[in-house]
């Protein structure tokens, strides 16, 4: 069985936050802090973990993705706050 993907939001040198979808959030944060992840996270390293949740399926998890980088600053903010 494969491993549950998981949704994060990493938070980049500049405050701003990034969001992706990944099935080892441990791996693919390496990646992002190495500058070998995405072309936006490079671009504003350092990186570090702000949020995460485990999705029942990979289309869960690109729904839920989706849904996030729909959201506003303030609303990003909130959830990553636990709230």
């Amino acid at each position: 069985m494969s491993p549950l993907p998981w949704v994060y939001m990493l938070r980049c040198g500049d405050g701003s936050l990034y969001t992706g979808v990944a099935k080892d959030v441990t791996a693919r944060l390496k990646q992002h802090q190495e500058g070998k992840g995405a072309r936006y996270t490079r671009a504003h390293l350092p990186v570090e973990l702000a949020w995460s949740k485990e999705c029942d399926t990979w289309g869960d998890g690109l729904r839920e993705e989706i849904r996030i980088k729909r959201l506003d600053r303030g609303a990003k903010e909130k959830l990553v706050n636990g709230n």
